[in-house]
């Protein structure tokens, strides 16, 4: 059983002790939590969704991980209640009136302001604002502390997973190595990221992705040459249909999928414990994917298609030539080609609604987060992966090989979450 140091547990008091009614001063009746309202789950997720992106300019790989804290943290804390899946950190026996919907919402509240105190104001409104819609009593009471035990455990779990490590990427510019990209030539974003403790699997490279092809290569030269044909501004190959869809995916995944699960575990009628279970999954898994993967970004460093192609002349291989002049659809991403980013959230995203829903029964819209473009709905996760990495291509951003690695990698992760973590009891 976890411990509550001295100092955590006093700031957790602090924080919700002023806006909690004391046990002494609460009506003695009380009733059992029958049907509790899985809206929580959802509204909690958007607000997180807003602290992490909207509030704190998050950059989205790392954004995997506050989602994994907050969604296991809520999930602790409904399962210590209401029972049926194991929990990710053991809890405290709970009240048998204990508010399964306050567990939640103090849970997600206390996570979030934990990791981002610039947001304390915001989520102070946002978590009395909920609980000015719950009457003082018992279950009120006993919610609170559920969900302020899930968070500390959580806290306590997460010490020093490497979040924000001091890890710097220095590797040596050469041929078919990463460098800095036009415009804006920015360091190596979130090196320590692929130092992150995973959540479930055993380190960031149990699932290794295989080694990109050689420079000197047919392979190699297959890819670079369908990026260069069709992921310029100026492509004349890439027709209207592939630009739309390209468009599409050049908006940050995380939020535009966390919409996606907010919606379909509304419309299918998922319980609180369903619904916590679900965005855990989906928590978990594209946040262990993202370790993954960027730790194969920090190891195997590969030049991004806007060095690759301007300075093909250097990479010894006599199926590619030079454009110096080439330019991608939309600004490079500060980070290495090997492995996408993207396709490990998008597959261990679209993995984790292929368990849910049916692989081939998805049946949901994903809004469209740019201007011009419009939602697309899929009912077949192979479609959506397809897209998705098509997109990349043809916005210019990545290799063919790079997509397809790392969504394949990303399913394999998420598969691992599924098997191991949120178990049903008994």
């Amino acid at each position: 059983m976890f411990r509550f140091t001295r100092a955590l547990m006093l700031a957790i008091v602090a924080t919700v002790g002023v806006i909690t009614p004391s046990v002494a001063g609460t009506p003695a009746g009380a009733h059992p939590h029958d049907a509790a309202d899985p809206a929580v789950i959802t509204q909690w997720d958007a607000i997180a969704n807003r602290t992490i992106f909207t509030e704190n300019a998050t950059p989205p790989p790392s954004s995997n991980l506050y989602f994994g804290y907050v969604s296991i943290a809520v999930y602790d804390a409904v399962v210590a209640i209401e029972g049926e899946y194991e929990p990710y950190n053991p809890q405290p026996r709970a009240h048998r009136h204990a508010s399964p919907e306050v567990a939640a919402a103090t849970a997600a509240y206390l996570v979030l302001k934990h990791h981002f105190p610039a947001s304390a104001d915001n989520l102070d409104a946002d978590y009395q604002d909920y609980l000015s819609g719950v009457r003082n009593g018992v279950g009120r009471v006993q919610g609170i502390r559920v969900g302020t035990a899930a968070a500390v455990s959580l806290i306590q779990s997460r010490a020093d997973d490497g979040l924000n490590a001091p890890i710097d990427f220095n590797v040596e510019p050469s041929p078919g190595i990463w460098r800095p990209t036009p415009d804006a030539f920015a360091k190596f974003a979130v090196p320590w990221l692929g130092f992150v403790r995973p959540f479930a699997l055993a380190s960031a490279q149990e699932f290794d992705l295989p080694e990109p092809p050689l420079l000197d290569s047919e392979a190699y030269a297959k890819d670079f040459n369908e990026v260069k044909d069709y992921g310029s501004i100026t492509s004349t190959v890439r027709d209207e249909r592939q630009t739309e869809i390209a468009r599409f995916f050049s908006a940050n995944p995380v939020p535009q999928y966390h919409a996606v699960l907010r919606d379909a575990v509304t419309r299918r009628g998922f319980d609180i414990v369903d619904s916590a279970r679900a965005f855990a999954l989906l928590g978990t898994s594209t946040a262990d994917a993202l370790i993954t993967t960027w730790r194969a970004k920090f190891e195997v460093p590969t030049w991004r298609p806007i060095t690759a192609i301007r300075e093909a002349d250097t990479d010894g291989n006599d199926a590619t030539v030079a454009d110096p002049g080439w330019t991608p659809m939309v600004q490079t991403p500060p980070y290495s080609d090997y492995a996408s980013g993207h396709a490990s959230v998008t597959g261990s995203t679209s993995n984790v609604f292929g368990y849910l829903f049916g692989e081939n029964t998805l049946d949901i819209d994903i809004p469209a987060l740019v201007a011009g473009t419009t939602t697309r709905h899929y009912d077949s996760t192979d479609a959506w992966d397809q897209d998705a990495m098509d997109a990349r291509v043809w916005l210019g951003l990545h290799v063919r090989f790079s997509m397809g690695f790392a969504n394949e990698t990303a399913h394999k992760v998420s598969d691992h979450v599924i098997s191991t973590l949120f178990q049903p009891v008994n």
